[in-house]
């Protein structure tokens, strides 16, 4: 195995662990959107908890430099106008999914919920379309 695949392996393996023992431990789903939303608008008790969740998300990349010494190298090819608007949609269809990727791709289809199966066959057919229709446009 090369290292980069040795990472990425080990990351997954990281997301799982984590997803698991949030779950196990706390009694709730690791989703990136639904910590996010009851850090900014959730009751009290849950804010502290959910700010202490996204610091953990941060703090992974300084877990990877400090491991590898570096970060890995990203081609991002996109315009900005075209990146925002792409983290806009993404946010909207969060919110109207209500739940990410995170939540029900990890979580939710390890638990075997109809709807998260049903949250991430439209994500993948989203993106299915959207790549198709870049393409078409000739857009990258």
């Amino acid at each position: 195995m090369e290292p980069h695949y040795l990472q990425s392996l080990i990351g997954g393996a990281l997301i799982g662990l984590s997803a698991g023992a949030y779950l196990l431990l706390d009694g709730r789903i690791a989703g990136v959107s639904g910590a996010l939303s009851g850090a900014l608008a959730g009751a009290r008790a849950d804010r502290t908890r959910n700010f202490a969740f996204l610091a953990g998300l941060l703090c992974g990349p300084l877990l990877y430099l400090l491991a590898f010494g570096g970060f890995p190298r990203a081609l991002i090819e996109g315009s900005t106008p075209l990146l925002a608007l792409a983290g806009l949609l993404v946010g909207f269809g969060a919110r109207l999914g209500a739940g990410c990727t995170s939540g029900h791709g990890v979580c939710g289809l390890a638990r075997l919920s109809p709807r998260s199966f049903a949250a991430v066959g439209a994500f993948m057919a989203s993106a299915i379309a959207t790549v198709a229709l870049m393409n078409l446009a000739g857009m990258k």
